[in-house]
């Protein structure tokens, strides 16, 4: 009989894969621990379609993880590599990596330097990749989100769109962050900060909320954000799953969570191919 989530300990949760699959999520073909950095940590996995020939282009989803302790390979952990192989077997690349971003201490400028380099190490070896550089969408999850920040600042036209997953927007009233980062880099990384200029030229932004989410203040950092981009009419799709615990995806295993996932993946599609 299979284990309830509850039941798992924190490792065998850990490797747990999103609760959607499709054909062909085997067979893709998967270059792993790329060094996109000089740090130790800094290490890069990417997920191509199989058959392509050495000048196909692909978009790619730069798919970024949570909080995690220091030295924990996240990249390796069972929803990114899940995802990274759904997306591949969508058409799209899949791209996972391990970043700074540590709990307790969030280290939100270490993390964001770590983004950014992995970010320019795909556009710099796009052609190796089989990726169009040009193409690109960054999807954060739970602790992540504040890295969105990065797109929406600076608005870069390669950035097709964005995706967050049960994840932070608005950590102003966080009192983890509070504990450990100073007020003009809480609001620098609060992605609703970037909501108060000329919304249209944000990229389309697709926004997954768990309703039984247990992350102190993260559900009311996303209401918050949702309710002030609607009020600025930008560009949302916002998706709410009502039985959904953090981490629905891999954690709660029904209909409403796979109809999710599908939206997402063609959310991704209609705004990368």
């Amino acid at each position: 009989m299979e284990q309830k989530p509850e039941n798992r300990d924190t490792r065998q949760i850990a490797m747990m894969p999103v609760v959607y699959q499709i054909p062909g999520m085997e067979d893709v073909l998967v270059k792993s621990d790329l060094r996109y950095t000089d740090e130790t940590h800094a290490l890069m996995d990417v997920y191509i379609p199989p058959g392509l020939k050495s000048d196909d282009r692909r978009p790619a989803v730069i798919y970024i993880h949570g909080s995690v302790p220091p030295g924990a390979p996240a990249k390796n952990m069972g929803v990114f590599k899940s995802w990274a192989r759904l997306a591949a077997a969508s058409g799209l690349i899949g791209v996972t990596f391990t970043h700074s971003l540590g709990y307790p201490k969030p280290m939100l400028v270490d993390a964001a330097s770590d983004v950014t380099a992995a970010i320019k190490y795909v556009r710099t070896n796009a052609d190796a990749l089989n990726i169009d550089e040009d193409r690109l969408s960054m999807a954060a999850y739970s602790g992540g989100g504040p890295m969105l920040s990065l797109a929406l600042r600076k608005r870069p036209a390669y950035v097709r769109c964005l995706l967050a997953f049960y994840a932070f927007l608005d950590i102003r009233q966080s009192e983890l962050h509070e504990t450990y980062e100073s007020a003009p880099t809480i609001s620098a990384f609060s992605p609703i900060t970037y909501l108060g200029g000329e919304v249209e030229k944000l990229p389309p932004m697709f926004i997954a909320r768990a309703g039984l989410d247990q992350i102190p203040t993260l559900n009311e950092s996303i209401d918050r954000f949702v309710n002030t981009a609607i009020a600025k009419n930008a560009s949302l799709v916002f998706v709410n799953h009502p039985h959904g615990v953090h981490g629905f995806d891999t954690l709660t295993d029904d209909d409403t969570s796979r109809h999710i996932i599908r939206a997402a993946l063609a959310f991704m599609r209609d705004h990368l191919v």
